[in-house]
């Protein structure tokens, strides 16, 4: 991922508007000391590369660190660098807030997709974009990390039809009065509609849509309509969507569907990262 010195900048100027305001004060700033970053428990950490662009912009030397994507057990260090007690203490807080949530969202990420390929080898989990405002970097690096893909990274990259849509167009018999044209138009990408009724998925596999996003349908239900759609058109794309996650991620994975699509990954617990400052 490309990771912007803008970003690296904001991220740092957050915690440190204008100096450490104790570390000054205890005129420790000048002396050399080592920093460890050490998991507190089994995780696949992610971070680590957004870690070490802070660590080096504050002119913190890297000992070893850890490729994001990494499974570690309790106890495993991350990472290791050397500066002086004035940049540490700067780093600090920065980079132990950014493994402990980017290794959260990745660690449930992979749990989720180890779960549903279980049941299903070939299906994908694609992630959402409710994302926190101002955190799409780290989510989505997070989420590559644990083994998913987003689902779309904006509005401007697939065409992904909803209600809201429809609502303008007169509901989906309108999108179908259209559809011929919008593929025309559009020729080069697929054409994605949701939906929350059996009847216009149907309708919309006949028509010759691309791919379908049932939204909160129940697994039990889904798996009957995705057999029927799979005889009508077996090449179509098929995504479950709404409310899945590791309770549920097993009964979607066999619906026979090709894709999860989740938000449940963003939200739970960070991982307990332990920090380590000492004198060199």
């Amino acid at each position: 991922m490309f990771i912007t010195e803008e970003m690296i900048t904001r991220l740092i100027k957050e915690d440190i508007p204008y100096i450490d305001l104790t570390t000054y004060v205890l005129g420790i700033g000048s002396q050399k000391g080592t920093i460890e970053f050490t998991s507190r428990e089994n995780a696949v950490i992610s971070g680590t590369e957004f870690v070490a662009k802070v660590l080096k912009k504050l002119g913190i030397s890297i000992i070893n660190i850890l490729p994001s994507g990494t499974r570690v057990q309790a106890g495993d260090v991350l990472a290791e660098a050397q500066g002086s007690a004035e940049s540490l203490h700067m780093a600090w807080k920065i980079c132990m807030n950014i493994l402990e949530y980017c290794s959260g969202i990745a660690t449930r990420t992979r749990k989720l997709v180890d779960m549903a390929k279980a049941i299903n080898p070939k299906i994908e989990v694609v992630t959402t974009r409710k994302i926190f405002p101002g955190t799409k970097e780290l989510s989505i690096k997070a989420v590559l990390d644990g083994g998913a893909l987003p689902h779309r990274l904006g509005l401007s990259e697939t065409i992904l039809i909803f209600k809201q849509h429809t609502s303008f167009l007169g509901g989906i018999d309108g999108l179908l009065s259209k559809l011929a044209e919008i593929k025309a138009k559009n020729c080069e990408k697929k054409i994605t509609v949701e939906v929350e009724r059996k009847e216009d998925a149907f309708k919309l596999c006949k028509a010759g849509v691309d791919a379908i996003q049932f939204d909160k349908f129940s697994p039990e239900e889904l798996k009957v309509i995705v057999k029927q759609i799979r005889e009508i058109n077996p090449g179509i794309t098929l995504i479950g969507t709404g409310g899945i996650n590791a309770e549920n991620v097993e009964q979607y994975a066999a619906t026979g569907v090709d894709t999860i699509n989740t938000t449940w990954v963003y939200y739970g617990k960070p991982v307990d990262i332990g920090v380590e400052i000492r004198m060199a």
